[in-house]
C-alpha cells in the first residue's frame, strides 16, 4: 500500500475506534524507515530485522494486488523511465502524448475522458501504439498498479471488437475472482458509450447450461473456469479469439495450477491472435512463463528512479516477544489519536490463526477503550472483499 495516493493520506485505515491513553514509549525503540523501491518497483524496507520479518511472513500477492488497484483509483504520478525492446529493431518506435493521436473510435475516446484520463501515462504512451498497430503486435510489459496498464489493455481489446459478430473475440485472464471483477469494472466504464459491446464473466458461480454458446464480445475470468468454458463445456470457440490478455502474471504463477491452465488456454488460440502479458515484477520464473505464453514479443520494462513517498510514512517498533508487541500496540493507541486502523496478524505455520491483537485488548482487560462489538476480524481475502463492498 506504500506509495498509493489514497484519500486517507497518512491515516491508518480499518476498523478500530479511538482508545484511551495507555503506557508510554519509554521502553520502546521507534525508528522511521527509509523506504525505497527496488528495480521492480516493489517497496523495500532497509532495516535488516524488517527484511527478516518479511521473509518469514509471506504476502498474499493476489490480495495485495487487488488492494493496490482499489487504493490507486487515480494514476500514480511517478518518474518511471520506459525501456522498449522491439521485436523488429529496424521498425520505427512510436509514442503518443494524447489519446487523439491513436485515432480511436469516438465512443471509446469519450469513455477514456469520462474515466478521468487527460493524457496517456508513461506505460500507455509506449504500449498503446504497439497494441493498436496493424497488424497487431504481441507485448510483454512490466507495470505496477496505478500506472494505467489495465486501461491500456482494455482499450486495446475494445478497439479490436467487431460488434456485429456475436461471439467472444477478446479473452482476459485474471488470477482471482476479485481481480477479474475489478478489470471488468474498467471495461464497463470505458465502454459505457459503446452499448453494442457486451461483457461476460467466466468466474465461479456463473453457471451456464451445457451446449450454450456465449454471444458476448469480451470474456474475462480466472484460468480454471475459462479453460472449462473453452474445452470441456464448449461455451467459447478459442479459434475465434483475436486478443488474449494475461494480467498479473507474477500473481498468476504464484497460484497453484494457474500457470499450466493459462498455457493450455494459450495453445488453443489461433496463430494470429494478439498476445498481451502484464506483470508488476519480472523475476526469472515470470520471464520463463511469459516466453511460453507470448511468442515474438515486444517488451516494455520500467527503469525505476528513486522516489520519495510523500503521503505515507512508515515506522517499526522493535519487539522481542508477543507481549512486547501487544504493549507496543497499547502504547501507540495511547499516544496517538487513531480514528480507524487496520492490523494485520501473523498466520502460524499450522494454518491456525492466533487471536488478533485487537481482540486481546478486550480479553486481557487492558485499560483500552476498544469495545469488542466495534472490532471486525477478517481472514484472508475478506479484506479486499470488504473494501470492494464499501467503495
Amino acid at each position: 500500500m506504500a506509495g498509493a495516493a489514497s484519500p486517507f493520506r497518512g491515516r491508518a485505515v480499518g476498523c478500530f475506534p479511538l482508545a484511551l491513553p495507555v503506557g508510554d514509549f519509554s521502553n520502546l525503540h521507534l525508528k522511521e524507515e527509509k523506504i525505497k523501491p527496488d528495480a521492480n518497483g516493489a517497496v523495500v524496507k532497509t532495516n535488516a530485522n524488517a527484511e527478516k520479518a518479511d521473509e518469514e511472513e509471506k504476502e498474499d500477492r493476489a490480495a495485495q494486488s487487488l488492494l493496490n488497484k482499489l487504493i490507486r483509483s487515480n494514476l500514480v504520478d511517478n518518474t518511471n523511465q520506459v525501456e522498449v525492446l522491439q521485436r523488429d529493431p529496424n521498425s520505427p518506435l512510436y509514442s503518443v502524448k494524447s489519446f487523439e493521436e491513436l485515432r480511436l473510435k469516438p465512443q471509446l475516446l469519450q469513455g477514456v475522458y469520462a474515466m478521468g484520463f487527460n493524457r496517456p501515462s508513461k506505460i500507455q504512451e509506449n504500449a498503446l501504439p504497439l497494441m493498436l498497430a496493424e497488424p497487431p503486435q504481441n507485448l510483454i510489459a512490466q507495470s505496477q498498479s496505478g500506472t494505467g496498464k489495465t486501461a491500456a489493455f482494455v482499450l486495446a481489446m475494445l478497439s479490436q471488437v467487431e460488434p456485429a459478430n456475436r461471439y467472444p473475440q477478446c479473452l482476459c485472464l485474471s488470477p482471482t475472482y476479485e481481480l477479474a471483477l475489478q478489470t471488468g469494472k474498467v471495461i464497463e466504464q470505458m465502454g459505457k458509450f459503446y452499448p453494442e459491446l457486451k461483457l461476460a464473466y467466466a468466474v465461479r458461480g456463473n453457471k451456464l447450461e451445457r451446449g450454450q454458446k456465449i454471444s458476448e464480445h469480451i470474456v474475462i475470468g480466472t484460468p480454471g473456469t475459462v479453460l472449462d468454458w473453452c474445452s470441456k463445456l464448449k461455451f467459447i470457440d478459442p479459434k475465434k479469439i483475436k486478443v488474449f490478455v494475461l494480467d498479473e502474471a507474477d500473481v498468476m504463477i504464484a497460484t497453484q495450477g494457474h500457470q499450466d491452465q493459462s498455457i493450455r488456454i494459450q495453445r488453443m488460440l489461433p496463430r494470429n491472435c494478439q498476445m498481451l502479458l502484464f506483470s508488476a515484477t519480472f523475476e526469472d520464473s515470470v520471464w520463463k512463463f511469459a516466453q511460453k505464453v507470448v511468442p515474438d514479443p515486444n517488451i516494455i520494462k520500467l527503469k525505476r528512479e528513486e522516489e520519495t513517498l510523500d503521503t505515507i510514512k512508515q515506522y517499526y517498533v522493535l519487539c522481542n516477544s508477543r507481549d512486547e508487541k501487544f504493549q507496543a500496540l497499547c502504547n501507540i493507541y495511547g499516544a496517538i489519536t487513531i480514528a480507524q486502523a487496520m492490523i494485520f496478524c501473523h498466520v502460524s505455520s499450522s494454518g491456525s490463526r492466533r487471536r488478533p491483537a485487537g481482540e486481546e485488548l478486550h480479553w486481557r482487560v487492558w485499560p483500552c477503550a476498544l469495545p469488542l462489538s466495534q472490532l471486525h476480524f477478517l481472514l484472508g481475502d475478506q479484506v479486499p472483499s470488504l473494501w470492494l463492498e464499501r467503495k
